[in-house]
């Protein structure tokens, strides 16, 4: 569950916040989506519903993203199984 933690001195802090941000920002676009959606289909959009929405799954996208990100690869490890270790 931590292979890829933040915290972890494996894991590239750069690479981590940009797939963070990357992430973070597809999530905030998502709610966004489907917060006006909704409004939409009940007949008013209330704004401030859709930026706290908006920005609380933002929030928990990073908070998330803490315990581990896959895109963050653990420097020995690759899609078919471990790489040798380096002499």
């Amino acid at each position: 569950m931590f292979d890829n933690c933040v915290f972890k001195v494996s894991v590239s802090t750069k690479k981590w916040l940009k797939a963070a941000a990357v992430r973070a920002v597809k999530t905030v676009a998502q709610a966004a989506i489907a917060g006006i959606g909704a409004a939409v289909a009940m007949g008013e959009v209330d704004w401030k519903y859709v930026a706290s929405a908006a920005a609380l799954s933002g929030v928990l996208s990073i908070l998330t993203s803490i315990s581990g990100i896959p895109e963050v690869l653990h420097p020995f490890r690759c899609p078919g199984g471990f790489l040798p270790a380096p002499v």
